[in-house]
């Protein structure tokens, strides 16, 4: 009930996380996921900071509004948040950023809550909706690259 995509990138973490770590900006990279933005207060990405991105389901729909939370945020490292209530997030989403000699890996990955309910729902539709978020997570790094490169 999880799933990665790795691309290298030409550049400096730095550039990257900056990137990634500004939900603000998801609406540029994201096939699924076209705005978002920090609530009560917060404006960048600390642990425990919320925000709520505007999905539209699969680029079709349904469209809908979602609130996640900071669960890391390490400079140049990583980035993840969690989907659903910030104790027990349905999913998490992560960006982990590491230095090689020619620039950056990047992988984005997410990883589904071990419940009974998601279980069934990854036995159901995992194979479809793993090669939906395999695709888009590729979408969404080639994106990020064309801009930091």
């Amino acid at each position: 009930m999880r799933g990665s995509v790795t691309v290298h990138m030409d550049a400096p973490p730095e550039r990257i996380w900056d990137l990634v770590s500004d939900v603000t900006k998801i609406g540029r990279y994201s096939p699924e996921t076209f705005e978002a933005e920090w609530l009560d207060g917060a404006t960048g990405p600390a642990v425990g900071a919320r925000f709520r991105g505007h999905v539209k389901r699969n680029g079709k729909g349904p469209v809908y509004w979602t609130t996640c939370t900071v669960m890391a945020s390490e400079p140049g490292r990583e980035f993840a948040f969690g989907v659903g209530p910030g104790t027990k997030p349905i999913n998490v989403w992560r960006y982990r950023l590491e230095p090689t000699g020619a620039g950056t890996d990047v992988t984005e990955s997410y990883e589904l809550a071990d419940t009974p309910v998601m279980r069934l729902y990854w036995m159901l539709l995992g194979w479809a909706r793993g090669r939906t978020n395999r695709e888009g997570m590729r979408t969404t790094l080639e994106r990020i690259k064309a801009e930091v490169e």
